[in-house]
């Protein structure tokens, strides 16, 4: 015997609802399938169901269309403190710069090793560090590192921090849209359930294809067991013989 199953993604929700609805409207107000508080509940809800569904599709739309971008500013500005980093230890491998002053960047002095700048936060940190780091050592009189100069390090940090501060806001409007459209689901699923089990009542005196024929026209979904849609037909065509 075929099972029924409620929509499981937004997008069969809608179409269950607006099955529902489309077929409920054309019934006879003398001998209506669905109530009318129901149908009235459904129209309602759908309007507010497809619109916090927009919502999160454009929300979701605009933080993937800004990640290409953001990713590109990322990948320059932790190649600029990489290579900084970089050029700051082969100073110190050269004399020019005492290993001790690398503590103002927060490096190891005994350590030749780039930082971990996977992360954003590490980014951001290390990013941070360098330029606070330079600009401690050349208001003592050293001489700044060039190739590339902190100046030019810090222009690609700033646009990181501002695509970074961006991105975050993306993230918190698809967060916030789907957190509201999360909070439907449930409501349009109780909607859905209440109409399909007002269709199943409707139908339950009629022979199960005929019944399972009818409430589909109302957009309820059955669905065969392994085995049983075979199994069924197979007891169907016997029936028939036997008659």
């Amino acid at each position: 015997m075929p099972y029924r199953r409620l929509p499981n993604t937004d997008a069969t929700r809608v179409k269950a609802l607006h099955t529902a609805i489309s077929r409920g409207d054309m019934d006879s107000f003398t001998s209506p399938v669905i109530s009318f508080k129901s149908l009235n509940d459904a129209k309602a809800f759908i309007v507010q169901f497809e619109k916090a569904l927009s919502e999160y599709k454009a929300a979701l739309t605009k933080q993937s269309a800004s990640n290409k971008d953001y990713q590109s500013t990322m990948r320059m500005a932790r190649l600029y403190v990489s290579h900084f980093i970089q050029v700051l230890g082969m100073c110190v491998l050269r004399k020019e710069i005492n290993a001790d002053k690398k503590e103002l960047y927060h490096l190891d002095p005994e350590s030749s090793t780039v930082p971990d700048l996977s992360s954003e936060a590490a980014l951001l940190e290390w990013g941070n560090n360098v330029i606070s780091g330079e600009r401690a050592r050349t208001s003592k009189g050293g001489m700044p590192i060039y190739n590339p100069t902190i100046a030019k390090v810090q222009v690609y940090v700033d646009i990181f921090k501002e695509a970074y501060n961006n991105q975050k806001v993306l993230q918190h409007n698809t967060v916030r849209a789907l957190k509201a459209l999360s909070n439907l689901r449930g409501q349009g699923d109780s909607i859905i359930l209440d109409i399909w089990n007002q269709v199943e009542a409707h139908y339950a005196d009629l022979p199960l294809s005929e019944k399972v024929a009818k409430c589909q026209e109302y957009g309820l979904r059955y669905y065969y067991r392994r085995g049983e849609e075979n199994k069924e037909k197979l007891e169907l065509i016997e029936e028939e013989v036997t008659d």
